[in-house]
């Protein structure tokens, strides 16, 4: 089934945009790995995507090209586009895409030259997976929670403690960490630091099983050495840079899951024109006919609060100022999710039977979609962001 392209005609977006949209919704419906293994399904998927260019998009150009990205910035509009295309075919296609863009995404923002030429063009060109390891178990949305620490070590720091939920955990070829560097500072403690997968002290071998499959482990710090040219922009700047990147990739999550929901509603027009059902069609009575109203109703929302999001971060950077776009970004986090949600469950009632069996483009759906009103802040967290936001205008 190949992705939607008439919403590229709004006027949030410009030539290039439509450009990029059009090639990979021409592209990916061709692309079939096979994701029965889905740690092995996200390396392949890296590899093609970074053999075929997509992830040029993840990482700026740098001067004369040389840290590999295909735009002079991250663009967030680009970025919305390619992962809502590439969740409307393939959910895992659009996580081992999303992941090399947030697991190298602080590098790009406050990385020294040395760091960005170390990594970015390896994450362009798929040679090297990223990952973002920010959340513990007593430590998500509260991240000033956390207690993995860094001390001051000759030469270097020694991280100790555990990550987990991290995505890419277990196959990733480095890890940009979070962790307190002072532990009485709460958030104003954290700082950053690139962990090469092989560093010794470091263990990510406990993976998490989750319902919609997935790379994800638990990351175990023992006497983890670290250079001083490991750490990450400031000292104690950490969390700042988190919420940074986050910022950033908040409106492409919202991407991902629009994509969903245009496929969910696109599989349950299929359905509803071919089932047969007291001789006419699903499609003939009026009760589907609203569901199908409601459903497309709740997919252009979300899409509308998506596409401003990022229009005003990009629209910011290029008149060449930084603009927070924290709450437009929830609000668009929130809505796409939580609206996906429901189309993705009224298109599998639509299917009957057909919608739970297993294997069912709806069923999948079903399951891929649940994660995603969780990760990168739930949706009561986008709820408080947007509402503090209000409360202040």
């Amino acid at each position: 089934m190949k992705p939607t392209t008439t919403h590229l005609g709004l006027p949030f977006f410009d030539t290039v945009h439509r450009e990029l949209g059009q090639r990979l919704a021409d592209w990916i419906p061709d692309q079939h790995l096979d994701e029965s293994d889905d740690r092995q399904a996200c390396k392949d998927w890296v590899k093609l995507l970074g053999e075929q260019g997509w992830l040029r998009y993840c990482v700026p150009a740098g001067p004369n090209g040389a840290l590999g990205g295909a735009l002079d910035k991250l663009d967030s509009r680009a970025l919305v586009i390619l992962r809502e295309t590439l969740a409307f075919h393939s959910p895992l296609a659009d996580f081992a895409f999303a992941m090399q863009g947030l697991g190298s995404g602080a590098i790009t923002l406050a990385g020294t030259p040395a760091q960005q030429a170390a990594y970015l063009p390896l994450v362009a060109s798929g040679e090297k997976i990223a990952a973002f390891a920010l959340s513990e178990a007593d430590a998500g949305s509260d991240a000033g929670a956390m207690a993995t620490s860094a001390a001051p070590a000759p030469g270097g720091w020694t991280l100790n403690g555990s990550k987990t939920w991290i995505s890419n955990g277990g196959i990733a070829d480095f890890y940009v960490t979070f962790v307190k560097t002072d532990a009485a500072a709460g958030t104003r403690g954290i700082s950053a630091f690139i962990v090469d997968a092989d560093t010794p002290g470091l263990d990510s071998s406990e993976h998490i099983a989750v319902m919609a499959p997935h790379p994800l482990a638990t990351l175990q710090f023992s006497d983890c050495r670290l250079a001083e040219a490991a750490r990450l922009g400031p000292l104690h700047g950490g969390f700042k840079l988190a919420m940074q990147t986050l910022d950033i990739f908040r409106a492409s999550v919202a991407g991902a899951a629009l994509g969903m929901a245009r496929r969910a509603l696109a599989e349950a027009v299929q359905h509803a024109k071919t089932r047969k059902m007291f001789g006419q069609t699903l499609a003939d009575f009026q009760l589907t006919q609203a569901k199908l109203g409601e459903m497309a109703a709740l997919v252009d929302a979300a899409a509308l609060l998506t596409y401003r999001a990022a229009w005003l971060r990009d629209e910011g950077e290029r008149l060449g100022h930084s603009v927070r776009v924290t709450a437009e970004a929830a609000m668009a986090k929130m809505t796409a999710t939580e609206n996906a949600q429901r189309v993705i469950d009224m298109a599998l009632q639509m299917h009957g039977g057909l919608g739970v069996k297993v294997g069912t483009k709806v069923e999948s759906l079903y399951r891929d979609i649940r994660s995603l009103r969780i990760y990168e802040g739930a949706t009561e967290v986008q709820q408080l962001i947007i509402g503090k936001a209000v409360l202040q205008s």
